[in-house]
């Protein structure tokens, strides 16, 4: 039976658009560097705000890949 070694990192993204923009802004990024990623935890979201306006929402969260040989 095979072994396998995984690795955690976490991201950080935002979108002045929505939590869901913010997150996939965020995943597409580190899939562009990133190989074997088999997961995420949504850790935490949160709003930025400017002159009592929504300016952006944050959304932190790990991606889980797999160790290459």
């Amino acid at each position: 039976m095979p072994h396998h070694v995984a690795r955690v990192t976490m991201v950080i993204a935002e979108s002045p658009v929505s939590f869901d923009e913010a997150l996939k802004v965020g995943f597409k990024r580190a899939a562009a560097t990133l190989r074997g990623i088999t997961g995420l935890r949504l850790l935490e979201k949160r709003i930025a705000v400017k002159d009592n306006q929504i300016a952006a929402y944050r959304v932190r969260f790990e991606i889980i890949f797999l160790l290459e040989d």
